[in-house]
């Protein structure tokens, strides 16, 4: 008995000393994520004292800083964007996705922000469409077509999360271009590739594909999860997209939902065009019909198509039987906002707000909140140029992102139409 439970303590003792010696063998990435670097969440204040950082307002800061890039962009000169999108998002899955340099993987963190970009795409743009293309055991393989449904390229993702062999990017390509070139012309080309490998293990010559890409006016993109590589920064140079490397997660983050906004259309593609479009209707809950989408018979939902009378279950898509445009006026009306977009609202200095002469609002003209006289720090409120209403930080990020519409402007707006009118 107490031989075996002296063994048994010193089984214990040898696994807790293996654990130790496991933990000091930890690389420097690793042991950043072991101990969570609880001490970067502190910062020091006037007094010197430690408090936590104020997170919220180190992401409106960054959110205001993306603001006033896309509004200088925009006020330099007349931008024509492309508001119907064919998009393919290319995702690597070769071995190199499997690496653990980000928690828990690679593959992990690409397939939960792809999720989030679905999501923020078709929110966006209601008139375009997206596809899935997957990079594995150097092929290319196409997980969904283009269609309009974020659940359905969802769920394919999330089935096929698999990693293996070496990455091939002229494969994707190629693959990429052969469906992108039935695009019509009114549609805008572009690719977005989520690149996890330091090498690409191609059959022919890739330049050839790139400039193949470069006359099917294809935009192609690039984010790199391990480092800078030469070809796809001139891929991107090539065909006009843009080439970043993510630095950690937050940052990847970041830089995948910069493409969900519709971008500006090249120059010599630019060319306008009337688009034949339908708006069907909704069928009724008790009809029964075959769906072209997936031919089958479904009873009640989906929409008629106004001129061939075909079922489809999902807009906006194209119908498969006349292959006429079919979207609803919402998606029509969503789409808006991209040509007229919301001026960023000006912070207010520290300075006015300490000025006892100024009568400024204490609380937020959108959600009614109060807002605090931050005093030396930066300020928590902001006003529009325009209407000089106050806002808070919640509100503005709302306001430019999902509402996109002034409160304050709109609310102006009504006063003076009655005032007009009696005039």
């Amino acid at each position: 008995m107490n031989n075996g439970n002296g063994r048994r303590l010193n089984g214990e003792t040898e696994e807790d000393d293996d654990d130790e010696g496991s933990e000091g063998d930890l690389d420097a990435w690793e042991r950043t994520y072991a101990d969570e670097r609880s001490w970067e969440s502190l910062q020091e204040d006037e007094s010197g004292l430690l408090r936590p950082v104020d997170n919220k307002t180190l992401y409106h800061a960054q959110y205001r800083r993306r603001i006033r890039s896309l509004s200088s962009q925009a006020t330099t000169s007349r931008i024509q964007k492309g508001l119907i999108r064919y998009l393919y998002i290319v995702v690597d899955l070769s071995r190199a996705a499997a690496e653990m340099d980000y928690r828990p993987s690679r593959m992990a963190v690409v397939a939960k922000h792809v999720e989030a970009f679905i999501r923020e795409f078709f929110d966006q743009n209601p008139l375009s469409q997206l596809g899935l293309v997957t990079i594995k055991d150097g092929i290319a393989h196409c997980l969904t077509d283009l269609g309009g449904s974020p659940e359905s390229h969802v769920k394919a993702l999330m089935g096929k999360l698999e990693c293996s062999g070496e990455s091939s990017l002229q494969n994707a390509l190629d693959l990429v271009q052969g469906y992108l070139n039935q695009i019509p012309s009114y549609g805008h080309r572009e690719v977005l590739i989520l690149y996890s490998a330091l090498s690409t293990c191609d059959p022919g010559d890739i330049l050839e594909t790139i400039q193949k890409c470069k006359k099917s006016k294809m935009r192609c993109s690039v984010i790199g999860l391990s480092a800078e590589i030469f070809i796809c920064k001139h891929l991107c140079q090539e065909t006009g997209g843009s080439y970043s490397v993510a630095m950690d997660e937050s940052h990847f983050k970041e830089l995948i939902l910069e493409h969900a906004p519709p971008p500006p259309a090249i120059a010599e593609f630019a060319i306008a065009n009337l688009i034949k479009m339908g708006f069907p209707q909704r069928a009724a809950e008790s009809s029964i019909a075959i769906c072209s989408c997936h031919k089958e018979a479904k009873v009640g939902g989906g929409y008629t198509c106004p001129r061939c009378k075909a079922r489809v279950c999902e807009l906006p898509t194209e119908c498969r039987i006349c292959g006429l445009t079919l979207i609803s006026s919402p998606h029509l009306a969503r789409s808006y906002h991209h040509l007229f977009p919301i001026v960023p609202f000006d912070e207010v200095s520290s300075s006015v707000l300490n000025d006892p002469h100024n009568r400024l609002p204490r609380s937020c003209f959108g959600c009614q909140q109060s807002l605090p006289n931050p005093g030396n720090k930066p300020s928590l409120r902001v006003a529009c140029p325009k209407c000089k209403q106050h806002f808070c930080l919640d509100c503005d990020i709302y306001i430019h992102e999902s509402l996109h519409n002034c409160p304050g402007c709109e609310s102006f707006r009504h006063l003076k139409s009655p005032i007009a009118t009696e005039e």
